[in-house]
């Protein structure tokens, strides 16, 4: 599908939109994918030239790496961590998506929308949308998941919101631990604070990950952040 606009167009857009109305910068993606006929900013980014040229993501993993994936809203963490799952798919990997953002059905949508034929992986691919997932659930439900198989766990901070669960730096440890045990790739979203867009900077860092309390993010063995749709490693 076209753009109206080139893209920066489109964001600076979406940045007097915010300004104007006093709403969120990802709200204001979000209404302008929508005005260009995609239903979120996500969707639109799927179809942009400079993600869809980024080198793999996944041969820059290794088996036992706990991966953290950061970015504000709207930037492409989520299409990056679809198409590392997609990727690992097409490599005859098995893949498990822990989300307490999207259903199912949302995860496989936008894993279609980004070229995947989900029939050819019907016996690879797993989607858990249980509202108790945390690094025990996690841990747990990879208990029999095969070396060399794909995680993505959407989202970091939300890992912390119920009270039953572990602290997050516990929960960090814990799937690191799993990473390295079973010999498994995981990765993990996480939200970058909107402090950031303040700074100048063109790209995040782990300083600028959006945490409620201290934890020791040393814990993750890659970082990564995603940002105006170009993933960097750090």
């Amino acid at each position: 599908m076209a753009l109206s606009q080139p893209i920066y167009f489109l964001k600076r857009r979406a940045r007097r939109m915010s300004r104007a109305e006093g709403i969120p910068l990802h709200e204001a993606l979000d209404r302008v994918a929508r005005e260009e006929g995609f239903r979120h900013w996500g969707m639109l980014a799927a179809q942009l030239p400079s993600l869809n040229t980024q080198p793999s993501l996944l041969r820059q993993l290794s088996l036992g790496d706990l991966l953290l994936l950061g970015g504000r809203p709207g930037q492409g963490k989520t299409v990056a961590s679809f198409r590392l799952a997609i990727e690992a798919l097409r490599q005859g990997r098995d893949v498990v998506v822990f989300t307490l953002e999207y259903t199912q059905e949302e995860v496989r949508r936008h894993l279609r929308t980004l070229g995947a034929d989900l029939t050819r992986f019907a016996g690879q691919l797993r989607i858990d949308t249980s509202d108790e997932i945390c690094a025990p659930y996690v841990a747990q439900a990879l208990a029999s998941a095969r070396p060399g198989t794909v995680v993505v766990i959407d989202y970091l901070q939300l890992l912390d919101q119920r009270r039953e669960s572990p602290p997050l730096a516990e929960q960090i440890a814990a799937l690191r631990a799993v990473a390295r045990d079973r010999e498994l790739i995981i990765g993990c979203l996480a939200q970058v604070d909107r402090a950031f867009e303040a700074t100048g900077r063109r790209v995040p860092s782990l300083q600028d990950v959006r945490l409620p309390n201290p934890v020791d993010l040393s814990l993750f063995t890659k970082v990564c952040f995603v940002h105006d749709q170009r993933v960097t490693f750090q």
